[in-house]
């Protein structure tokens, strides 16, 4: 038997579902920008202002895992509120965190 025929014997079975939402009924975050900021004893939590929340293991970012709680606090939220940063005159930290660095892809 040639493929032609036995091709034209296989009937494939394709099922089909209704879509209840379209693409544009969905919310695709287009900038992250930084709302507030909160620690506990293993993570910084970073609340974006499109709702979602970014949580960071304190020891990916050893200055700020091996210092004071209290210095953790001691942060500032850039203009474009992309950045946390920390000012060494104000604390034992001298750091900064970039949210495209925790959310874009990783690069090498």
């Amino acid at each position: 038997m040639s493929s032609k025929a036995e091709a034209a014997e296989t009937e494939l079975a394709v099922k089909r579902y209704p879509i209840a939402y379209p693409a544009s009924e969905y919310t695709f975050p287009r900038q992250a920008a930084i709302h507030d900021v909160r620690f506990d004893d293993a993570y910084i939590h970073i609340d974006l202002t499109d709702g979602r929340i970014l949580s960071i293991p304190l020891w990916w970012i050893p200055t700020v895992y091996n210092a004071p709680a209290e210095d953790r606090l001691k942060f500032e939220i850039n203009r474009s509120r992309t950045m946390i940063l920390w000012d060494p005159d104000q604390g034992s930290i001298n750091d900064e965190l970039r949210l495209e660095d925790y959310l874009g892809p990783w690069r090498e």
